[in-house]
């Protein structure tokens, strides 16, 4: 990934709506959302959103399948990950001590299953 297509990701998300709808599609990995579900849920007016969407697959940040008369969005994940590891390549210097906290804080990112327990965001429901 190089500078340009990491400003140009940063761009896609520096919009109030899109990054919701971002964050929303995180929530609903890996099974995703319609984009009027999106739309719904965000309060957003169809059009708008598909717009918003189509920024955010440009950036890479969501991929879409058609599924009958609808268009299901899912988070790409993989874009998000390159991402951080963009930002964070260099973060340590040589010093690892540095970043451990950060490290330990993503570590961290997990969902509540069903049964109220937690899941790691990347293992399947």
């Amino acid at each position: 990934m190089d500078i340009y297509a990491v400003t140009q990701s940063f761009a896609a998300l520096s919009q109030e709506t899109r990054l919701e709808a971002y964050r929303l599609l995180v929530r609903h990995e890996p099974e995703g959302l319609p984009a009027g579900e999106v739309a719904r849920q965000l309060g957003v007016p169809h059009n708008t959103m598909s717009a918003h969407l189509s920024v955010l697959a440009r950036a890479g940040w969501v991929v879409s399948r058609r599924q009958s008369r609808s268009i299901i969005y899912r988070a790409d994940l993989s874009h998000m990950r390159e991402t951080i590891q963009f930002l964070v390549r260099d973060c340590c210097a040589g010093h690892p001590e540095v970043c451990e906290p950060f490290l330990s804080a993503l570590g961290g990112c997990a969902a509540e299953d069903e049964q109220g327990g937690e899941r790691n965001l990347e293992d399947k429901p």
